[in-house]
């Protein structure tokens, strides 16, 4: 592995989930001369988990860490190759990631979508795995959030009673269109380990192709939920009408009664979640919510990915 930037860059799936169940069972076990080495956490967007667990991984491998907030500490950064730079933009991103990445033996980098048609282009993330010499780690970006679907997975397989758990990614209102990459990449990180996936949304609400794969899909949110092992909820905004908020029904929130349609399904959301738009509070604060855990799985996830970049 030479960078992280999506499921495609996982050569062998089942042996980095091998991988991941032993670090979060000795998470300060270190083999390989690692210390010493340095990571620098880019952020051009908000973060609480991402921001906490990925330096916390890095603090477990004893490497030393420095966190960057783009847009507030450093230069307006420049992303167009041929830009005349005569407005606000400093530094191209050229000489930017060039300099970090001889600062430092590896990017992670946090830049998620703004809902603009240009987002499904990768700009930022592009660019700094084109011109940064160090390898790169995507925190999130605007069509992926690979180390949530890794972390996501790691929990399911502590949790799942049967080789293929019917896994079932609904869509839940919010009151703000959010992007598609949380949802995007668990439909592909489950798909690759091999779960029966359902995705269940109002129409107007379908994943891109190249992210929904061969999951099925299903308007009906209850018919859904039948018989399901796993329930994922999570918002996202119209693929089609691009970052469009197309419904508000409130009938679309996770609720014990359609929890009880289930085979006692275990709830899960990327947090932050908006109680009792998304979730209702029985379900989020009941004994089979997994919430509390993935996030706690995000340092196992992005500690193993950046064991196997430094090493």
């Amino acid at each position: 592995m030479k960078q992280f930037f999506s499921i495609d860059d996982v050569s062998d799936l089942k042996q980095l989930l091998e991988e991941a169940k032993v670090v979060k069972e000795n998470p300060f076990e270190l083999k390989g001369n690692i210390r010493n080495k340095s990571i620098c956490l880019l952020f051009l967007n908000p973060s609480l988990r991402t921001r906490l667990s990925s330096q916390r991984a890095a603090q477990n491998l004893r490497v030393n860490v420095t966190i960057f907030d783009v847009g507030s500490g450093g230069w307006q950064l420049e992303f167009t190759d041929g830009a005349i730079m005569n407005s606000d933009k400093a530094e191209h991103v050229k000489e930017a990631a060039a300099v970090i990445g001889t600062y430092f033996d590896l990017i992670a980098i946090r830049a998620f979508a703004k809902l603009e048609d240009k987002d499904y282009q990768e700009q930022v993330l592009s660019q700094f795995m084109k011109h940064c010499p160090a390898p790169v780690v995507n925190l999130e970006s605007s069509t992926r959030h690979p180390l949530q679907a890794f972390a996501d997975l790691v929990t399911i397989e502590a949790y799942k009673k049967t080789k293929k758990p019917k896994v079932v990614l609904t869509w839940a209102p919010h009151p703000r269109a959010l992007p598609q990459a949380v949802a995007n990449s668990f439909s592909l990180w489950t798909q690759a380990a091999g779960y029966d996936l359902t995705i269940a949304h109002p129409e107007g609400y379908e994943l891109a192709p190249e992210f929904s794969g061969n999951a099925k899909v299903e308007y009906d949110q209850r018919k859904a939920f039948e018989e399901a092992d796993f329930i994922y909820a999570k918002n996202w905004s119209s693929y089609s009408n691009y970052g469009e908020i197309l419904c508000k029904d409130s009938n679309w929130m996770v609720s014990e009664d359609k929890m009880k349609l289930t085979n006692n399904a275990k709830f899960m959301h990327c947090l932050p979640v908006r109680r009792n738009v998304v979730v209702s509070d029985a379900v989020i604060d009941s004994k089979d919510s997994l919430v509390v855990e993935q996030a706690e799985n995000r340092i196992v996830s992005a500690q193993t990915i950046f064991k196997r970049l430094l090493s």
